[in-house]
């Protein structure tokens, strides 16, 4: 393994200094002189942090490797400013056994640009019924540790019960797809609003996320073990996940960039690269989301990275697949939207991005401060520098990308795993 000497960075946004990573660890920190046989990477101008976790990842192999692989969704992570992402269950197998969870680990490891690590289904199938091999996936060579049926909700209390209690010795967490499909189930493609009744799409409330929140919450409380919200939505969301907290209940939450900064005004175009799930809401909701995630009621950001074949998502709005592209816009769209408009500084946005998610998902590795004998687990941004999107130059293998044309202020300029680079300026370091 090559020594790399990063020289000039800001770390943490402090004073300029340079940092030596040997053995994948941060051996030295300071004035360092360079020698022959360590890479240089000089960083002058530049911040230095820890690499970026992404929560909520799908990288659709296996099963669905048209739209994107573990390859193109790490080099797209990679590219982002992520050292680690958690890849969601709803592959074909579903990553409901450990030997698929393996499968998945593994693939990520031999690609080697990011830290792969699975995302157990919580039900078999993701079908809602019976529980998944949960003990096995959480003792196996990939120790899973978050648990989704992501996609999907489940629906049954009794069931979300049953995994809460089950995984609790585990230290396990469920993240919860919080959607009734008794309120917004079938096609149900936008939010329930003046907008969708104009425009005759069927809507999904709020209330949809709200109830089953404010349920998994209780049965957090009742059973003791751990719940995450994912992609929270709504202002109601973000009041039930603050209560809970308040009471002293074991619940954590995500928020997108794309449910941050983007409205549900952009659906009146019928443009099908705006529909996800949950959909875009209204200015009050995004402005409950940005307030809890400045406030720490929204622990982390998640990008719920989505890529689709042109096949899926180029339809007509209501037949469309549901998502959108966010793994290499995800720093450069929330600090634009959270810390150039001085609603929060960069250093709360780097713990919403880097220790919050890691503590979440239980990676010791990742997340950690920059610090001798850290893991040399970094990323390099610049927080001045204006970027333009282009989707044509995405490393996905997907172009659903929502940002395209648009110009944010924070770019990320390196990204280093273990002491290797495995992205410079977007483009991928292959090992």
């Amino acid at each position: 393994m090559r020594d790399l000497l990063i020289t000039g960075a800001k770390i943490a946004d402090g004073e300029p200094a340079d940092v030596l990573i040997r053995d994948g660890a941060i051996a030295e920190i300071g004035a360092i002189e360079s020698a022959d046989g360590i890479e240089r990477l000089d960083a002058d101008g530049l911040v230095l942090l820890p690499g970026f976790v992404d929560l909520h990842t799908h990288l659709r192999e296996p099963g669905r490797e048209d739209a994107e692989t573990i390859a193109s969704g790490s080099a797209a992570a990679a590219a982002g400013g992520f050292t680690a992402v958690l890849a969601m269950a709803n592959t074909t197998p579903v990553t409901d056994t450990a030997e698929a969870a393996e499968l998945v680990y593994d693939r990520g490891r031999a690609i080697g640009l990011v830290d792969v690590f699975p995302v157990g289904a919580v039900t078999k199938g993701l079908a809602g019924e019976e529980l998944a091999e949960l003990g096995l996936m959480a003792r196996s060579r990939a120790r899973v540790r978050l648990f989704s049926d992501d996609g999907t909700c489940v629906q049954d209390a009794r069931v979300m019960r049953r995994a809460l209690e089950y995984l609790k010795p585990f230290d396990g967490v469920i993240s919860q797809h919080a959607q009734d499909v008794s309120l917004a189930g079938g096609s149900a493609c936008c939010h329930e609003g003046e907008i969708s009744g104009r425009l005759g799409l069927p809507g999904w409330p709020g209330a949809a996320e709200s109830v089953i929140v404010a349920r998994d919450v209780q049965l957090a409380r009742h059973t003791g073990s751990r719940v995450h919200v994912a992609h929270v939505s709504t202002a109601e969301s973000v009041e039930i996940i603050r209560w809970a907290k308040a009471q002293g209940i074991a619940v954590t939450a995500e928020a997108t960039p794309h449910h941050l900064a983007l409205g549900t005004k952009l659906v009146t175009g019928y443009d099908p690269v705006f529909k996800v799930n949950p959909p875009l809401r209204p200015s009050e909701d995004q402005e409950a989301l940005r307030a809890a995630l400045a406030d720490g009621t929204i622990d982390a950001v998640a990008t719920d990275h989505a890529p689709h074949a042109r096949h899926d998502k180029e339809h007509a709005f209501e037949a469309a697949a549901f998502g959108m592209l966010g793994l290499e816009t995800a720093f450069a769209v929330v600090h634009d939207l959270m810390v150039r408009s001085g609603r929060m500084p960069l250093a709360d946005l780097v713990e919403r991005m880097t220790v919050a998610p890691a503590r979440i998902a239980g990676l010791a590795e990742h997340g950690r401060p920059i610090a001798v004998g850290g893991p040399g687990n970094l990323v390099l941004v610049d927080p001045e520098r204006r970027v333009t999107v282009d989707a044509a130059a995405s490393n996905s293998l997907s172009r659903n990308n929502p940002w395209h044309g648009m110009s944010f202020t924070g770019a990320v300029h390196a990204t280093i795993l273990r002491g290797r680079v495995t992205a410079l300026d977007g483009k991928v370091h292959d090992q």
